[in-house]
Formats: structure tokens, sequence, C-alpha cells
């Protein structure tokens, strides 16, 4: 990466296969890896590691992504302000899945079935581009 500091990614994803799958793309892609397989994990991982940014997927056992992006966003003003990317097959096409995504709004929402993992690591590396630049610019 261009900076001197590896960014930390979480990957909330209750798949092994997928997680497994992210982990091992960020890491050859020399980012810090956390992974979590359900919301209430993964919550826990993102208050007390606090990651740069999050990929979250929203059907999971236990809690489910959106409930966790809830409660993340509750729970501070680093939960409040944290990049989270929605990561998921799940269409934002029902009124209470787009009015819960408003209320605590993600970065992005990407559909897994329209990415490949390249695609998704260019998306957190824009991500996280735009956050550098903010604090970049307001020093």
């Amino acid at each position: 990466m261009e900076t001197d500091q590896k960014k930390k990614v979480l990957i909330v994803e209750d798949d092994r296969a997928l997680r497994q799958a992210l982990v091992e793309k960020f890491t050859s892609e020399d980012f810090i890896v956390l992974s979590s397989r359900n919301g209430a994990d993964g919550l826990a991982n993102a208050l007390t590691n606090r990651p740069d940014i999050i990929l979250l997927d929203i059907i999971m056992p236990d809690v489910d992504g959106l409930t966790m992006l809830e409660r993340l966003r509750q729970a501070n003003a680093w939960g409040k302000g944290v990049q989270v990317i929605l990561l998921t097959n799940v269409t934002p096409d029902s009124e209470e899945v787009i009015a819960r995504i408003t209320q605590n709004p993600p970065s992005f929402y990407l559909v897994k079935s329209d990415y490949m993992l390249s695609e998704v690591v260019a998306k957190v590396r824009e991500c996280l581009a735009l956050i550098d630049a903010r604090v970049t610019s307001a020093a």
C-alpha cells in the first residue's frame, strides 16, 4: 500500500469458504485482516480492534449484519464514523431493508455475485483513499 502503515480490515461473513477467500486475498494485498463469523462476534471485534474499514454480510446467524451495523453506529463516535461496506447477496428491495440501511448508512453496498475478489479490494482501497484525502485536507 502507499502509506507507511498497513490498513486494518474486518471481514464479518458467516460463509466459511468466502470468509477464508477474503482473508487470504486481503492478506496477500498487504492488509492487516481480522475476521468474524457473525454479527455478535463482529461487533465485539470491531469495537475492540477498531479496523479502518469493515466488510459486512447481512444474513448471518445470531446477529445479522444490519443489526450489527445499527449497534455499531450507536456504540460510540468511532462506531458512528467507521467505514462499512455491505457485501451481501441481499438486494435492498424491501422497505424494511432500505429503511435500516438509510438510518445507518454504509459507505458502499456491494452484491457478492456482482464482484470478483480483486474488485472488492479495489473498492476498499477507493474507500480508504477517500478517508485519507479527507484527513489530509483537514490537516
